[in-house]
C-alpha cells in the first residue's frame, strides 16, 4: 500500500523491549506503574506551584512548565508501549510514527531549553541577587518559554519534514519501543545524508548549545560561591541548585550515552535500555527529585494538606 512517492511504507513493526516474553506482564505493570508515577507526581508539582503564593517566583514558573514538558514527553512513547505490550501488537501505522517523532522531538528539545531557562534563572539569583528581580521579570520569564517552544517547534518540524522524503521500500521492522528518529535513518532505503547532517547542526543548537550555557551558568555560580566561601553561602547554593543539577545530570547524562558512546552495529539493546532511561525513568524522578531534595515544595505540600484536611 503506497502512501505517497517518497514512501511504501505503510506501516512499521516495533520490536519492543529487549525482554522475554514471559517476563512481559511483570514489566508491563512496572512501567504501567512508573507511567502513572510521571503523570501524578509532575500534576502534583503543576498543582502546587498553582495554589501556593510563595511559590509564584521564576524558578516555579519554569518548573511548573518543565512538569508539563515531562508528562508530555513521556506521554508521547509510553502509552503506545504498554498497549503493544498488552495487545501483542507491534505495528504502528505511517502517520503515526512521523507524528511520534515530531512529539519526541519536540518535547526533548522542549525539556532542555527549560533547563537552560532555570539555569539562568539560578545564575541571577545567587551571582546577581540585588537585580533579580529586575531581570527576572514576568515579561522575560514569558519570552524565554515562548522562545523555547518556538525554537522546539521548528528544530522537531525541520526533522520530520526531511523524514517524510525518505522512502521505506525493504524491511519495516524497528529494533525499538518507539519511532526513534536514528532508527528509521537506518532502516530508510534513501540517502540519509542530508538528515544526518541537520541532525548535527540542529543539535548543536538545540541541545550541545544550551548545555554549555548550563556549564557556565553553573562556573559562573561556582566562582561566586569561592569568592565569599561560607557554609551558609554553600547551603544556600545547594539548597536552591541541587534539584535542578540533579536533573540536569539525568537528562544529559542518557544523552552523552547514547550519542557519544553509540552501541555496535550488531546490536541496538543499549540503545534501547538508555531511551527507556530518558523518556520513563527519569520523567518519573524529577517530582522526587524537587519534592525531597527542595524546602519550598515540602513546605507547599505540608501547607497545602493542612488546609485541606484541617480547614480554618
Amino acid at each position: 500500500m503506497r502512501r505517497d512517492n517518497h514512501s511504501s511504507a505503510s506501516e512499521f513493526i516495533l520490536l519492543g523491549l529487549p525482554i522475554r516474553l514471559e517476563e512481559q506482564g511483570m514489566y508491563f505493570a512496572l512501567f504501567l506503574v512508573m507511567y502513572l508515577t510521571t503523570v501524578l507526581g509532575n500534576l502534583l508539582i503543576i498543582l502546587l506551584i498553582r495554589l501556593d503564593s510563595r511559590l509564584h517566583t521564576p524558578m516555579y514558573f519554569f518548573l511548573s512548565h518543565l512538569a508539563l514538558t515531562d508528562i508530555s514527553f513521556s506521554s508521547v512513547t509510553a502509552p503506545k508501549m504498554l498497549i503493544n505490550m498488552l495487545t501483542q501488537s507491534q505495528s504502528i501505522s505511517y502517520v503515526g510514527c512521523v507524528s511520534q517523532v515530531y512529539f519526541f522531538l519536540l518535547f526533548g528539545d522542549l525539556d532542555s531549553f527549560l533547563l537552560t531557562s532555570m539555569a539562568y534563572d539560578r545564575y541571577v539569583a545567587i551571582c546577581h541577587p540585588l537585580y533579580y528581580t529586575t531581570v527576572m521579570s514576568q515579561n522575560l520569564c514569558f519570552l524565554l518559554v515562548i522562545v523555547s517552544w518556538v525554537l522546539s517547534s521548528a528544530s522537531a518540524l525541520v526533522h520530520t519534514l526531511l523524514l517524510t522524503h525518505l522512502s521505506f521500500c525493504g524491511d519495516d521492522t524497528l529494533p525499538h519501543f518507539f519511532c526513534d528518529l536514528s532508527a528509521l535513518l537506518k532502516l530508510s532505503s534513501s540517502d540519509t545524508t542530508i538528515n544526518e547532517l541537520v541532525i548535527l547542526t540542529v543539535g548543536a543548537v538545540v541541545i550541545t548549545l544550551p548545555f554549555i550555557c548550563i556549564l557556565v551558568s553553573y562556573g559562573h555560580i561556582g566562582a561566586t560561591i569561592l569568592r565569599a566561601p561560607s557554609i551558609k553561602g554553600i547551603c544556600k547554593a545547594f539548597s536552591t541548585c541541587g534539584s535542578h543539577l540533579s536533573v540536569v545530570s539525568l537528562y544529559y547524562g542518557a544523552i552523552i550515552g547514547l550519542y557519544f558512546f553509540p552501541s555496535s552495529n550488531n546490536t541496538n539493546d543499549k540503545d534501547v535500555i538508555v531511551a527507556v532511561l530518558y523518556t520513563v525513568v527519569t520523567p518519573m524522578l524529577n517530582p522526587f527529585i524537587y519534592s525531597l531534595r527542595n524546602q519550598d515544595m515540602k513546605g507547599a505540600l505540608g501547607n497545602t494538606l493542612s488546609k485541606r484536611i484541617f480547614p480554618v
